[in-house]
């Protein structure tokens, strides 16, 4: 299993982003994904998750109407488009998924951090004027 990534960097607050991950080595269009994310020094936070059909998505209250989930199962890929940030949003951001994918889908809203499997490399998101 591979997640790979991409699209952080450094924006000034009020600016966006998108996030990319690339899966590989699982059935992606059978699974269930989300994006958590670690600001420095502190523990890690779910930020969204979306359902293997992009049908349903759920977010944490802090990115709410800034953020949101899709995907193209098509290229195998789960996005994260970031509008309006804010410094508070400064963190490193995961791709990750679970073991077989897919489950209850009210354990994938504010779900557990150690029942995620599968994480990415993480990319950095740096919100600064």
């Amino acid at each position: 299993v591979q997640l790979v990534e991409s699209g952080g960097g450094l924006v000034q607050p009020g600016q966006s982003l998108r996030l990319s991950c690339e899966a590989s080595g699982f059935t992606f269009v059978a699974a269930y994904m989300s994006w958590v994310r670690q600001p420095l020094g502190k523990w890690l936070e779910w930020v969204s998750s979306i359902d293997n059909a992009g049908s349903h998505t759920c977010y944490a209250d802090s990115v709410k109407c800034r953020f949101t989930i899709f995907r193209d199962n098509a290229k195998n890929t789960v996005y994260l488009q970031m509008n309006s940030l804010k410094s508070e949003d400064t963190d490193l951001y995961y791709c990750v998924t679970r073991r077989g994918g897919g489950g209850d889908w009210y354990t994938w809203f504010y779900p557990k951090i150690a029942d995620f499997d599968y994480w990415g490399q993480g990319t950095q998101v740096t919100v600064s004027s």
